[in-house]
């Protein structure tokens, strides 16, 4: 029966205009599949893009920091902060597939406005914000694998666009292809790498149980929010909610339920395999620098420079930096991505992603590379678990809108959240302003 989905355009005050991506929006074919199989497959990727901001460098740096100065106690912060991530992905899928609106585009859509342009600005830093972890960590990979001075690695770090055109000519499922392709890199590094720590796992289990440690000791909580911003990452809200609308999923409510279901089934498969590999960061600083009293590893190339020693085997630091490389790599990928569809759906503003891309990344170049200038690896150090922490603090400004436009009937129509997602939504944005109130309250008057 072609049930059509009722119209809740009148939920809106302003509609109209092409999608975000327009040119590859429902490039990816679903309908025709026969097999129910073959329609899941399908919609294998989108969560994969998603599942990279659990492993850009600016994740590492926290993790690293984490696992060094407090051992395995910080786990809990990345089992919650995946918890998060999968509520609130799904909560994206579910805007795009109910209302045929990205993130950005929702925004424009139903706030005045000032307040749209308040929102696209916040969004604006915050791909900065993440631009600055990539720059920094893809530097970082270039200089430890082939001795590239790390300011030149900055500026090499800008070239990564002719990669992104090229794939997205080819089809953005290529797009997809790389990132999964990077992902399986990485995650065979830290296998490795973990086999060889020999991690006390009575000790990893017991990491992933909550303490109140963290919220009392103000450093803990500076490290938990850093981890909290690299993995529940503000750019992937308005990314995850346009990519998925690459699948032509049809337009009746059956269709729209089933893309519902594999689109969420996607995203919440690829962040769970994205927690093993974030964990995996945190596990092998504990298992190496914490256990050995090396509790003040923040750095990329100090933790590079100490796991041969510390393992005993000299091909350790070259997995390190191979997976940091394609972790840099893969982040550029979404990021462009993301700064497209902000662009795009805030602005219905289109311009060329290289030029894009060009804008992004140089506001993202003059602080890395003054950094790196100035004050060397260390100054990148701090940079890269600042810009993860201020990712944090803007987190509330895509969430809260996230969470009320999936609430609200007349804007999504028979898809709207059903109420227990909405009360776990509202209580994980609850619990992220009331964090993000706590670190600045800490800063203000704590020291």
């Amino acid at each position: 029966m072609d049930q059509r989905v009722p119209d809740t355009s009148e939920g809106w005050k302003t509609s109209g205009g092409d999608p975000s991506l327009s040119d590859v929006h429902r490039s990816v074919a679903v309908r025709g599949k026969q097999s129910s199989w073959r329609r899941a497959a399908a919609f294998f990727g989108p969560g994969y893009l998603v599942a990279v901001g659990y492993m850009d460098p600016g994740n590492w740096a926290t993790s690293l920091a984490g696992g060094s100065r407090f051992g395995y106690t910080l786990l809990v912060v990345a089992l919650v902060s995946n918890i998060m991530a999968i509520v609130l992905q799904s909560l994206c899928a579910r805007l795009a597939i109910g209302s045929g609106r990205d993130l950005a585009r929702a925004c424009r859509d139903a706030f005045p406005r000032p307040v749209g342009l308040v929102l696209w600005v916040m969004a604006e830093i915050a791909i900065i914000a993440t631009d600055i972890a990539e720059v920094i960590g893809t530097a970082i990979g270039l200089n430890l694998l082939f001795g590239i001075p790390l300011e030149l690695g900055v500026i090499i770090t800008a070239l990564d666009v002719f990669l992104i055109l090229y794939l997205q000519k080819l089809g953005f499922r290529w797009v997809e292809a790389l990132i999964i392709a990077l992902l399986a890199v990485i995650a065979v590094c830290f296998v490795i790498q973990i086999a060889l720590a020999d991690p006390d796992w009575g000790a990893v289990i017991r990491g992933f149980a909550p303490t109140t440690e963290i919220i009392s000791n103000p450093e803990m909580l500076y490290l938990a929010l850093g981890i909290l911003g690299a993995t529940v990452m503000p750019h992937n809200l308005y990314l995850h909610s346009a990519i998925v609308q690459t699948r032509d999923y049809g337009s009746t409510l059956q269709e729209k339920r089933e893309a519902l279901k594999f689109a969420t089934i996607d995203s919440t498969v690829a962040l769970m395999f994205a927690l093993l590999v974030n964990a995996s960061i945190l596990i092998l600083a504990a298992a190496t620098f914490h256990a050995a009293g090396q509790t003040q590893v923040a750095e990329i190339g100090e933790a590079h420079a100490l796991l041969a020693p510390m393992l005993g085997a000299a091909f350790a630091p070259t997995l390190f930096a191979v997976a940091l490389l394609c972790s840099g790599i893969n982040s550029t990928v979404t990021a462009t991505l993301a700064g497209q569809i902000v662009m795009e759906g805030f602005l219905r503003i289109k311009i060329a992603p290289w030029l894009r891309r060009l804008i992004t990344r140089i506001l993202a170049i003059l602080p890395a590379a003054l950094v790196t200038a100035w004050f060397g690896e260390s100054g990148t150090a701090q940079l890269l678990i600042l810009s993860q922490v201020f990712l944090s603090l803007q987190l509330s400004f895509a969430v809260i809108p996230l969470v009320m436009f999936t609430a609200d009937r007349s804007k999504m129509g028979v898809l709207v959240a059903p109420l227990w997602l909405i009360v776990l939504a509202g209580l994980i944005a609850a619990i992220i302003a009331g964090l993000n109130v706590k670190l600045l309250w800490d800063f203000a008057f704590s020291g």
